[in-house]
């Protein structure tokens, strides 16, 4: 199995949620990186991952999408400074774990994820997604799990569409047409959550929707009468959002699921990068736990 940790949800949490009185000896604020590294140790010694990768986001400026939509996430405030900094800690301390961390300008987290997921699957080798974003659930398929690990919550394929009203083949032309207000994508004025799950359970997709919209009209939701000229008139703000929505499932990747074992942590660089930071003895003695971990003669933990 395949585990495919969604970083900036757990980074994230661990700021806003962790009281911020964590500090290096330069009084820089460390809570969110003491929780990450936490969470991340946690999830290796509980699943015993035989692969695992850390996808982090670098931008929310220069992806493609921006290019496709300029005001592709303009809603959102900058990061603070201290944040970005911790960031950059948690893929240190990942290297030091013996964790690969990915990211890139071009692609966010949730296209690295998709990208070796489908490398994964194409050589039978099935992942879970370890995050709380409801967009991943799009790249589920049969064998695959999507983890909210904070909720210890567990969706098999045949979960998601009773967990999020759709199936995971149909999610992105969902999001089409509702919408993301947390990336700032409109999708089509007046489309909410039940007219959109309405409407993906009888089409199996935003083309064979376009296809006939004339059947829509005989769906058993309000306005269905006036939805084909609506969809009409919004298609290419539909499409639009379905470019944006869709998670980039190919983008270049120099690597597979092989190279993705995690290594033995480097107790005397993490004691060094710990004792940099003021940080006492728990993560410490995860650490050497998770170095003491059997491993296959192949370098598989296991146990």
């Amino acid at each position: 199995m395949l585990y495919l940790v969604d970083a900036s949800v757990y980074v994230f949490r661990a700021y806003y949620s962790m009281p911020p009185d964590m500090a290096d000896g330069e009084g820089r604020p460390t809570h969110a990186l003491f929780g990450f590294a936490r969470f991340l140790g946690d999830l290796i010694e509980r699943a015993r991952p035989e692969f695992l990768a850390v996808a982090f986001d670098e931008s929310l400026t220069s992806s493609f999408r921006n290019r496709l939509y300029p005001a592709y996430k303009a809603n959102r405030e900058p990061a603070p400074a201290d944040l970005l900094w911790q960031f950059e800690r948690c893929r240190e301390f990942c290297a030091l774990a013996g964790v690969r961390h990915l990211s890139s300008s071009e692609y966010e987290a949730d296209d690295i994820i998709g990208s070796l997921a489908t490398r994964a699957r194409a050589g039978g080798v099935p992942f879970t997604v370890v995050t709380r974003d409801k967009d991943m659930a799009q790249l589920v398929r049969d064998g695959d799990v999507f983890w909210d690990y904070a909720a210890n919550e567990r969706y098999h394929y045949h979960d998601i569409e009773e967990r999020f009203g759709v199936a995971p083949e149909r999610f992105a032309d969902y999001l089409a047409l509702t919408g993301d207000s947390v990336d700032n994508i409109p999708g089509v004025p007046g489309v909410g959550a039940k007219t959109a799950t309405a409407i993906m359970r009888e089409f199996a997709s935003l083309d064979e929707l376009y296809a006939d919209l004339e059947r829509v009209r005989a769906l058993p939701i309000r306005g269905a009468a006036k939805l084909p000229e609506r969809l009409s008139r919004h298609r290419e703000a539909a499409y639009l959002a379905r470019q944006l929505t869709a998670i980039a499932c190919d983008m270049p990747l120099e690597l597979d699921h092989a190279a993705l074992r995690p290594g033995t942590p480097d107790m005397p660089a993490l004691n060094a990068f710990f004792d940099r930071l003021g940080f006492g003895p728990m993560l410490r003695r995860q650490a050497e736990r998770i170095a003491a971990l059997p491993r296959s003669p192949g370098g598989t933990l296991s146990g």
